[in-house]
């Protein structure tokens, strides 16, 4: 079955260039030129992956993207930005991006990227179904709602982007095992390029500034020196 890719992009010759690449992948390519109306589209249903530009008319991406993390089903998001400072990546993350591409980008990147999340979300159902991972984990204070996506320490919700959760549960679902950063963005990011590792340190000290009581002395996740992090079994 064709997987649907709606793409919310302002600037027609950028649309059209990614229009034809996804087609090229053997995917269906939706069209809006507006953030309002993008949502719209998204909201209307069979939608399988958003690629969502961060400065739009109508509604600005984060907006969309956040209105997009409010619903109850989960869609891939891979953010487009002009921009490219540590502040706007970081928002759009905390907004419930799962990825992002700075401007201008390689269309063998950008095919990277989409397949790379697609990989992800098919590794995700693979796992449900083959091992039950629907079923809550809860460790020491710590409860994950896989079905629901939901996140509680000590009682406590806690709202986690889709990649911090995909991260907390990847080492949820293996308590204390150790993973390399390598490994992380081979398991949670669906893809390993050199130079990104810098991206795991950044999600984990957003994870642990979340979920921990003392970042500084973590009691779920703790970096093991030399080597990479594991959830304390």
């Amino acid at each position: 079955m064709s997987r649907t890719v709606l793409i919310i992009e302002d600037s027609p010759g950028i649309a059209e260039l990614v229009r034809m690449h996804i087609q090229d992948l053997g995917m269906h390519p939706v069209l809006a030129d507006r953030g309002d109306t993008g949502l719209d589209r998204f909201r209307e249903g069979g939608v399988d992956l958003v690629i969502l530009d961060l400065m739009l008319p109508g509604l600005d991406g984060l907006t969309v993207c956040r209105e997009i993390r409010a619903g109850t089903d989960y869609v891939p998001v891979l953010m487009l930005t002009a921009k490219s400072t540590e502040l706007d990546r970081v928002l759009g993350l905390e907004m419930g991006a799962d990825d992002y591409l700075t401007k201008p980008f390689s269309v063998a990147e950008l095919a990277a990227r989409v397949k790379a999340l697609f990989r992800r979300v098919d590794a995700m159902a693979k796992q449900d179904t083959s091992s039950g991972t629907d079923e809550e984990i809860v460790r020491s204070g710590l409860r994950i709602d896989p079905a629901r996506r939901r996140v509680e320490v000590h009682g406590e919700a806690i709202d986690l982007t889709a990649r911090e959760f995909d991260l907390l549960w990847h080492f949820a679902a293996n308590p204390g095992r150790v993973f390399s950063r390598s490994q992380l963005l081979d398991a949670v990011w669906g893809y390993n390029h050199d130079g990104y590792e810098h991206t795991v340190n950044t999600h984990i000290n957003r994870l642990r500034g979340k979920i921990e009581r003392d970042p500084a002395h973590p009691e779920f996740v703790e970096t093991v020196w030399g080597v990479g992090y594991r959830l304390r079994d």
